[in-house]
């Protein structure tokens, strides 16, 4: 499972988004290379499927996990995605309990 170690974020604007989505994190590896494209999308916005489109992730989820992800991406590590039986998947590691943030 490859490690995150960065990200970047983009919004779209107007009533479509762009391409269906309405915003996307981009994750990345610590040398720069592009892991994986988190797309979100408005209620009654089409939906593609997650994808491994030659090695970069493709994963879709809903605009109101948005603020869940980055809080994530903020305050968790290490963080991994992976693609597995059609999906995509952004988590952590074991962590120990009571470690606090």
């Amino acid at each position: 499972m490859p490690a995150v170690s960065k990200y970047s974020i983009l919004f779209y604007g107007g009533p479509d988004g762009y391409q269906t989505n309405r915003a996307q994190i981009q994750l990345s590896d610590a040398a720069g290379k592009t892991l994986a494209w988190i797309r979100f999308n408005d209620p009654g916005m089409f939906f593609e499927a997650d994808a491994n489109d030659g090695g970069i992730i493709k994963m879709h989820l809903p605009s109101a996990m948005f603020q869940s992800v980055l809080d994530v991406l903020r305050n968790e590590k290490p963080i991994n995605v992976y693609f597995a039986q059609g999906r995509g998947f952004l988590g952590t590691s074991g962590e120990p309990v009571g470690e606090g943030e």
